[in-house]
């Protein structure tokens, strides 16, 4: 992911967002004709099998080439203990440009920090000591927490009540897909889309 997302800010100097999504957050272009908005908890196993294993191949076949705008989402759910924190300490970071870094990493290392509760040791290791310093602040500032709140309650009105669950949207039509994802069917759909 840590290489897509590099020749995407390579091939995409301009990787601003709609004003419902967070920049930081966002990949792509959002004038393309299909916005994918994923929304995860960094503590859900299948999460980390769509980051690791979809997410690259959305970013090379769709994002890249200027057809998908990929959003991500917080969805920390109830049964994790420390999803919340991880998705507070991720928006955080995507305030000094270091969402997709803090991802990988939350994702890479999840069976440790799950267990561990460390959180912060996990995000730390891939930031500069003046980003920790910026990043443990505004986890704590009432509008990061705001921001995971209100991407809680927009899956929540999307009815999405597992993760991962995607939300495809072509025009004014929106199609959800839930849990893991095989990338041959959600191939076929985008391309369908784009027809």
């Amino acid at each position: 992911m840590k290489l897509l997302t590099l020749a995407l800010a390579a091939l995409l100097p301009c990787l601003a967002a709609s004003s419902d999504a967070d920049p930081g957050k966002s990949l792509g272009s959002p004038t393309a004709p299909i916005r994918i908005e994923v929304f995860s908890d960094f503590e859900c196993p299948a999460c980390k099998g769509l980051h690791e294993q979809i997410l690259p191949l959305i970013m090379r076949d769709y994002v890249i080439p200027g057809k998908v705008f990929l959003v991500s989402r917080e969805f920390p759910l109830a049964m994790h203990k420390y999803s919340r924190e991880a998705a507070s300490y991720a928006t955080a970071a995507a305030r000094v440009d270091k969402y997709q870094p803090v991802a990988d990493t939350l994702f890479k290392n999840q069976a440790a920090w799950e267990v561990s509760g460390k959180v912060w040791d996990t995000v730390a290791n891939v930031l500069t000591p003046v980003e920790a310093r910026k990043v443990q602040l505004l986890a704590r500032d009432p509008s990061v927490m705001g921001e995971v709140e209100r991407d809680v309650d927009a899956g929540r009105a999307a009815g999405i009540n597992q993760t991962p669950t995607m939300i495809v949207t072509s025009g004014t039509r929106r199609f959800p897909v839930a849990g893991a994802v095989n990338y041959n069917l959600l191939r076929s759909m985008l391309d369908g889309l784009l027809k």
